[in-house]
């Protein structure tokens, strides 16, 4: 499973790398529904969570289902303008009001993909709920199978949508002055030198090179027409005669994210400063380390080979066993990179490599919230 985006035609000059307040916030705002996402986050949430205005906090909670999942494509509004090739404004004031030019049927599509699972397909070209009845009954019948707030706020939302979008708007302002413009001034410096790494790799190496720098779960293809992000889920997209946005986020590992929403401009939001995972495994290989660890016999072989290296012979005495079996289970341990195997005189000794199951636990919360 991954999310493709078509590149064919597209001028270096219509890639850019930019960071944007406004993603930040959301960012921000989901770290703090989800600090469980964010480990490395703790401290910072403590902190704002402590001095946080109790009614902006129950406002933060009115609809949180717009950045708890991740954050809606809201918070990217210049990617959802005509000509697709808007980039971040340089504040969040600026940003604000390119969210305030897209129009309600994309406002409500938008809101609705996190709020009752969607409108129209995430990916396709289709009716909205604001001009299709049918397509209004499901969302509202999808927001109730969530939740009461859910229910409530897609009800508004289809009933008023300018009412919405201008509480919305305070509500961005109001935790701006909170807590995120403090937040904002530290972490700009970090997002524009990043940024300035990237267009450098851009310009002196190409793209293939610059997105290899992003995350090693970016590819892109030999012909250099197709980009591919390994994700935990199917999606396609094109740049068409827009351009492509490189968006680093300091707030948002583990989460690397690809908007590809329909006739809206491509984007990699992808986080910075993540020395958690140095390089992400790929889904297949994480999935393949699991089902290896799976087995009840290779986990027994796995309690033996954690202390101490064993020859195929020894496991199989241990375990009772022949050795034609443990050479077997041991294949697939090594396919799987889970252990070492080296050669002392004429015998072969197998070890577990303890320091890469260790990152499993880390690797598969990297997996499923990329």
């Amino acid at each position: 499973m991954s999310v493709h985006i078509d590149i064919e035609g597209l001028r270096p000059e219509a890639v850019a790398v930019v960071p944007s307040p406004l993603a930040e916030l959301g960012m921000a705002l989901h770290a703090l529904s989800e600090p469980a996402h964010h480990p490395g986050l703790q401290g910072w949430v403590t902190g704002v969570t402590a001095r946080l205005d109790p009614h902006l906090a129950d406002r933060m909670c009115e609809a949180d289902f717009l950045w708890r999942t991740t954050f809606s494509d809201l918070f990217l509004p210049w990617a959802g303008l005509p000509d697709r090739r808007t980039l971040p404004g340089a504040t969040l004031a600026e940003e604000l009001d390119q969210l305030d030019k897209l129009s309600d049927e994309q406002f409500v599509d938008a809101a609705l993909e996190f709020t009752c699972g969607g409108g129209t397909g995430y990916g396709e070209c289709g009716p909205t709920a604001l001009s299709d009845p049918d397509t209004r009954r499901r969302a509202l019948d999808l927001a109730a199978a969530r939740g009461p707030r859910q229910l409530h706020f897609g009800e508004r939302l289809l009933a008023d949508p300018p009412r919405i979008r201008a509480w919305l708007r305070q509500f961005l302002r109001d935790c701006d002055e909170a807590f995120f413009a403090e937040a904002w001034s530290r972490l700009r410096h970090q997002l524009a030198a990043d940024a300035r790494h990237k267009t450098d790799l851009l310009r002196r190496k190409g793209l293939a090179e610059a997105l290899a720098a992003v995350s090693p779960a970016i590819t892109l293809d030999a012909a250099g027409t197709r980009i591919t992000v390994d994700k935990l889920g199917d999606g396609r997209t094109t740049t068409g005669d827009g351009g492509l946005l490189l968006v680093p986020t300091s707030l948002g590992w583990p989460h690397l994210m690809v908007l590809h929403r329909y006739g809206w401009q491509p984007v990699l939001h992808y986080p910075v400063g993540s020395p958690e995972l140095a390089v992400p495994q790929t889904l297949g290989q994480l999935a393949l380390r699991m089902t290896a660890l799976s087995h009840p016999v290779r986990m027994r072989m796995c309690r033996h080979l954690a202390r101490s290296a064993h020859t195929t012979s020894e496991l199989a005495q241990v375990l009772g066993m022949t050795a034609p079996e443990i050479s077997r289970h041991l294949a697939v341990l090594k396919k799987a990179g889970l252990i070492s195997t080296r050669r002392r005189g004429r015998y072969v000794l197998h070890q577990l490599d303890v320091t890469v199951v260790a990152r499993l636990g880390s690797e598969f919360l990297e997996g499923i919230l990329r």
